[in-house]
C-alpha cells in the first residue's frame, strides 16, 4: 500500500516561517508594541526634559532682567560721570588769580572721572548689555515655547522614543544658541559675517501617515515652493541687510564713545599750560559732552538690542524655510507632516490667512525673477 503524502500548512510563529521540512527559510521582525513599563520609562524621560526646560526658562528670565538693569545702570552712571567731569574741566579753566589751589583739584578730578568713564565705556561697548538682555528675552520665549510643545505632546498621546530624542536635540541646540555664561562663552557682539540666529537642530518632517495623499496636493506644493522663494529673496534678506546696517552703526558708536572720553581725559590734564592756551579746556568740555551724547545714543537707544532683534527675525524666517524644505524634500508623501495642518501652521507663523498663502504660488514659476517679487511672506514683522 502506498502512503499518500501529507501536505503541512505554512506556519508563521512570531515571524519565523516553517515549511514542510521544518527548516527556517525566512525571518522578519514584526513591529513590537511597547509595553506599559516602556511607556512609563518614556514618560519619565520626557518629564525630566520638561523639568529642565522649565528651569532653563526661569534662569534666562532672571538673567535677562539682571542684564537689562545693567544697561540702565551703566548708561545713567557713565553719563553722570562724563557730564560731571566736563563741568569740572570747565571750572578748572576759569582764571581766578595766581593762587588757586582748588583749581588743581578740579582738574585732577576731571581727569580721574574721564578716565573712569573711558574704561566703563570700553566695557559696555564690548559686552553690549542691551544686546545681552535681548538674547535672554528671546531665549526665555523659546524655552517656554519648547515647554508648551512638550506639554502638548503629553496631552495628546503617549510619547515615543523619537519625541524624547527630538526634545533632547532641541534642548542642546538652544543651549548652544543662547549660552548662560557671560565670560567665557558670550556670543560675538560684532561678527564679521551677519548670519541669522540658529536655535534649532536639523528639522525632520513629522510623519502623519494617513490614507490618500496625507493632505498634500500639487497646488499645495506649488504654494509652498512659491512661499519658500519669497522667504529667501525678501524676508530673510531684508532682516540680514538691516542687521548689517545696524551692526556697522553700532561699531562706529562703540569706537567713538571711548575715543572721545579718552581725548577729554588727556585734554583735561593739559588745562592750565600757557603754551596751549584755552584749547585743552575746550577739547575737554566738548569731548566729554560728545562722549555722553554718543554713549546715550548707543546704549540708551539700545542699538545692540536692535541688531540682535534683526538677527533673530532672520533666524525666524530661516527656520520656516527649513521646515518647508524638509517636507518638500521628502518624496514619500505619507512620511510628510499632514499637508493641511502644515499649511495652517505656516499661515499662523506668517500672520496670513489660508487664502493669502495661495497668492504666493505664482512665485514658484521659474519665469519669475527675484527682482519681480515685491511682497513679503511675513505679515507679523
Amino acid at each position: 500500500m502506498r502512503t499518500k503524502g501529507v501536505s503541512l500548512p505554512k506556519l508563521n510563529l512570531g515571524g519565523l516561517s516553517l515549511r514542510q521540512d521544518d527548516t527556517a527559510t525566512s525571518f522578519t521582525q514584526p513591529p513590537r508594541p511597547t509595553t506599559a513599563s516602556e511607556d512609563e520609562h518614556l514618560v519619565s524621560k520626557i518629564h525630566a526634559i520638561l523639568d529642565a526646560v522649565v528651569d532653563r526658562a526661569e534662569m534666562h528670565a532672571i538673567i535677562g532682567a539682571q542684564r537689562n538693569d545693567w544697561n540702565h545702570l551703566f548708561t545713567n552712571s557713565i553719563n553722570a560721570i562724563s557730564l560731571t567731569a566736563s563741568l569740572m574741566a570747565g571750572i578748572s579753566s576759569i582764571p581766578v588769580g595766581e593762587a588757586a589751589p582748588h583749581m588743581l583739584a578740579f582738574k585732577l578730578s576731571s581727569v580721574i572721572l574721564f578716565t573712569a568713564a573711558t574704561g566703563m565705556m570700553l566695557i559696555t561697548s564690548k559686552i553690549q548689555p542691551s544686546q545681552l538682555a535681548e538674547e535672554q528675552r528671546n531665549a526665555t520665549r523659546l524655552w517656554e515655547q519648547l515647554g508648551r510643545s512638550i506639554e502638548t505632546t503629553l496631552a495628546l498621546r503617549a510619547p515615543t522614543q523619537r519625541d524624547v530624542d527630538e526634545a533632547m536635540e532641541k534642548v542642546l541646540a538652544l543651549d548652544k544658541a543662547y549660552p548662560l555664561p557671560l565670560l567665557p562663552g558670550m556670543l560675538e557682539k560684532f561678527p564679521e559675517i551677519v548670519e541669522p540666529t540658529r536655535w534649532w537642530p536639523k528639522i525632520q518632517p513629522k510623519q502623519s501617515p494617513q490614507a490618500g495623499g496625507n493632505g498634500w496636493s500639487h497646488e499645495l506644493e506649488e504654494e509652498m515652493r512659491g512661499m519658500l522663494r519669497v522667504l529667501k529673496a525678501k524676508d530673510e534678506q531684508q532682516y540680514t541687510t538691516l542687521g548689517k546696517l545696524v551692526l556697522n552703526m553700532n561699531k562706529t558708536l562703540a569706537i567713538s564713545g571711548p575715543l572721545l572720553a579718552g581725548l577729554a581725559a588727556i585734554s583735561s590734564g593739559l588745562i592750565g599750560l600757557p603754551d596751549l592756551g584755552p584749547m585743552p579746556a575746550f577739547l575737554g568740555v566738548i569731548g566729554g559732552v560728545l562722549a555722553t551724547a554718543v554713549h546715550t545714543l548707543e546704549h540708551g537707544g539700545q542699538v545692540g538690542m536692535v541688531f540682535e532683534l534683526f538677527r533673530n527675525c532672520a533666524g525666524y524666517y530661516r527656520r520656516l524655510q527649513e521646515e518647508i524644505e524638509s517636507n518638500l524634500g521628502e518624496t514619500d508623501v505619507q512620511k510628510r507632516e499632514n499637508g493641511e495642518l502644515f499649511e495652517m501652521k505656516v499661515a499662523l507663523q506668517l500672520g496670513r490667512s489660508l487664502s493669502d498663502l495661495k497668492s504666493l504660488a505664482s512665485y514658484a514659476s521659474p519665469s519669475v525673477e527675484d527682482e519681480d517679487i515685491k511682497e513679503f511672506s511675513g505679515k507679523l514683522f
